[in-house]
């Protein structure tokens, strides 16, 4: 087993992992807000990194290798950095998520990857923190999502009106209500408790 196999596998198995893996399938799959995750989960090609940076230079340095694993392992689709302790307030979040778009122009990886952003208190700009439709990126832990950009190209080019997914998943959130996605998360972290 080379560096690279022993990483993946020390990595994907955690409690955040099995906690993360638990989100994905009963409300990111389950609810269907990402209409290209269930191939990706059942096919076993998403790389779940747990991370233990809780400063800025080591998390982006994480990007940045987990950049270059993407581009050696073609066979693994998509990557989930997921911080166990780091970057718990939204705000220091959102500067790293700007560190992070950053690194990857300075790295060479603009057109190549791009990030997606989850965050247990995520909030849009023009939402109150309470709105339900908020939970359409509200995960367990802080995370960045390393996508592909050729890949998701080529899936909304099949895909009829991609453009209404965020509002068709806004609209969801709140037919389900904030005490709905609030139960399950708490859910999530009892099956998964943190040592």
């Amino acid at each position: 087993m080379n560096k690279d196999e022993e990483q993946l596998t020390d990595q994907q198995s955690s409690v955040e992992v099995d906690a993360t893996k638990q989100w994905l399938d009963e409300i990111i799959i389950g609810l269907n807000f990402c209409p290209f995750a269930k191939k990706e989960f059942v096919n076993n090609t998403i790389c779940y990194f747990k991370s233990e940076a809780e400063q800025v230079k080591p998390a982006l340095q994480t990007v940045i290798e987990q950049c270059h694993y993407l581009q050696k392992h073609e066979e693994i689709e998509t990557t989930l950095i997921i911080f166990a302790e780091g970057f718990r307030r939204f705000d220091r979040y959102l500067d790293l998520v700007d560190y992070a778009n950053d690194s990857l122009i300075d790295s060479g990886f603009e057109g190549i990857f791009q990030l997606a952003t989850m965050h247990p208190e995520y909030c849009f700009a023009d939402d109150d923190f309470d709105d339900a439709s908020n939970f359409t990126n509200r995960s367990p832990y802080p995370m960045l999502h390393i996508i592909r950009e050729a890949s998701m190209a080529r899936v909304l080019a099949v895909y009829k009106d991609p453009e209404k997914i965020p509002e068709q998943n806004m609209a969801l959130a709140e037919q389900k209500g904030s005490n709905y996605f609030q139960d399950v998360l708490k859910r999530i972290h009892q099956n998964h408790p943190q040592k």
